[in-house]
């Protein structure tokens, strides 16, 4: 009984490839498939990573509110010492802007 069941199943295996040839298919055009399927893949891996570092990248420049530096820029402000500006006395008209309106009525 045994021996019968593995018969069977030879022949059964010798069927499945010969209609498999029959079809078309072979080792060769599976392997291409494969391949191609990979590309495929793997590019829409790489669009997708695209497509979360720039949404990344939008997200944070939304919530810092400002533009990141650049790395050279970084590097060039690094470099540099800072820059102080000279204080100078406030101008006639500004002063009269900080000062509190006056409460005096003119006659």
């Amino acid at each position: 009984m045994e021996v019968l069941a593995l018969l069977i199943a030879i022949a059964a295996l010798v069927i499945a490839i010969m209609a498999f040839k029959r079809t078309g298919g072979g080792m060769r055009d599976l392997r291409r498939q494969i391949e191609d399927l990979t590309e495929k893949s793997e590019h829409a891996t790489k669009g997708a990573r695209d497509m979360t570092a720039d949404a990344l990248s939008r997200l944070e420049t939304f919530i810092r509110g400002q533009q990141k530096p650049s790395p050279s820029q970084q590097e060039s402000l690094e470099d540099k010492p800072p820059t102080v500006e000279p204080i100078s006395a406030p101008t006639e008209q500004e002063r009269r802007r900080d000062e509190p309106p006056s409460t005096e009525q003119k006659p």
